[in-house]
């Protein structure tokens, strides 16, 4: 696009990345359902692959096409758009969040080295690392997103293999708590440990807050990573997986997915171009729903504790950095239900309008039981230590009627 400076990312996510004429001027650029892009002589061929995998421009490797798994210009639209809304250089898409999450840090991470991580994760996300990176000789060490610099640092430095941090990860809000990180307080941190000879590269996922509330690259974080099945794609229908950040880490992570095989297709990559052009629209929406719902469930007596940004006040420990951090308070809350098991499960079991399914950030709302769904990867020890507990439920919160939602909400509480 002619001039791109002078639009913001909100216009840029709908109309850039494509340009029409390269298409017969479709408006919507078409779905490029090809393995292999020909080459018009061997030398350009010879130069494509020299670009592909050297140190050439963003824009020279995105135009030396070779082949789907490398890169298509599906994936090329979707990564601009994406890339525009996160205030980051570049983008990369994946087949699925995992894929992205996984990809990420085996791009930084070999054996002998070390992740300092926040607690909780997202159930795949703590396996992924505690019950397999460590099969690779990959270690980490644990904070609570309660913990100052100075007891991180502390934890960090008395282990072993400190000297050897290469990736800090934090994922804030925590799913499915809630709880927050200072990702600020975190490149400060860095900042510190660099000058004892330690670089590791700051990962965020953001998920929860998906790149219209929270904007990790602003607050110091060089890559974000998303489950792109959530907000990004938005209406259930995309398994997809994303990260962005500067373009001389995403150029490394990039080579990596390569070799993995896991680059977004060209249809799920057209599908997250067209959610992209709606994601404003709809997570406004979603924030405004979930604003009502939680009026309504504080101080329900069938309601022990609800966690949700938009309740915390100014005597809560996390306002100012929820202030600070954030934009909205989202639509992502967790609500535990007054009693054990048996009475989440009444209330899920109870709800007719609200669907009982994993996953969030979709148009439909969405309830779930993360104790023995998608938490329970994780050791029960752990689950517990981080509040995710038998009676917590999760609710994402959708776009249909608020007083619909809340009347569904109700009738599930009273027949618990």
């Amino acid at each position: 696009m002619k001039n791109e400076q002078y639009f913001t990312a909100e216009s840029l996510a709908i109309a850039g990345g494509y340009d029409a004429t390269t298409a017969h001027n479709s408006i919507k650029p078409p779905i490029y359902q090809t393995s292999t892009f020909k080459f018009n002589t061997a030398e350009e061929g010879k130069a494509f692959f020299q670009k592909a995998t050297g140190e050439a421009p963003l824009e020279e490797r995105n135009a030396s096409l070779i082949y789907t798994r490398l890169n298509h210009p599906n994936a090329i639209t979707a990564e601009y758009r994406l890339a525009k809304l996160d205030g980051a250089e570049d983008a990369a898409f994946f087949e699925s969040g995992m894929a992205a999450i996984s990809t990420t840090l085996l791009t930084f991470c070999n054996a002998g080295d070390l992740i300092l991580m926040s607690t909780p994760l997202y159930g795949g996300t703590d396996a992924f690392i505690k019950k397999h990176l460590v099969n690779f000789g990959i270690d980490y060490v644990e904070f609570d997103p309660s913990d100052s610099k100075e007891q991180i640092k502390e934890k960090l430095m008395a282990h072993q293999n400190a000297k050897k941090l290469k990736v800090i990860y934090v994922e804030t809000p925590a799913n499915p708590t809630l709880a927050l990180t200072d990702i600020s307080a975190l490149d400060e941190l860095r900042q510190e440990i660099n000058q004892e000879g330690i670089h590791p590269v700051i990962v965020a996922d953001n998920t929860y807050m998906g790149p219209i509330f929270q904007k990790p690259i602003a607050h110091g974080a060089d890559i974000n990573v998303y489950s792109a099945t959530k907000y990004i794609g938005g209406h259930s229908d995309i398994i997809a997986g994303a990260a962005s950040g500067k373009d001389i880490y995403l150029k490394e992570i990039k080579k990596k997915r390569a070799i993995l095989g896991n680059t977004a297709s060209p249809f799920t990559s057209w599908l997250l171009s067209r959610s992209l052009e709606t994601i404003g629209l709809r997570m406004e929406k979603q924030a405004a729903n979930a604003a009502k719902l939680a009026d309504f469930l504080a101080g329900h007596p069938q309601v022990e504790k609800l966690h949700f940004l938009g309740t915390l006040t100014e005597e809560d420990a996390d306002y100012t950095l929820y202030k600070r951090q954030y934009t909205s308070a989202g639509a992502m809350m967790a609500v535990e239900i007054k009693g054990g098991e048996s009475e989440a499960f009444r209330f899920l079991n109870a709800l007719q309008l609200v669907q009982l399914a994993i996953s969030l950030g979709s148009t439909e709302t969405l309830a779930s039981h993360p104790y023995t769904m998608s938490s329970s990867n994780m050791d029960e020890a752990d689950r517990l230590k981080s509040g995710i507990t038998p009676n917590l439920v999760r609710i994402s919160v959708g776009i249909e009627n608020p007083e619909d939602i809340i009347k569904d909400v109700k009738q599930a509480l009273n027949a618990v």
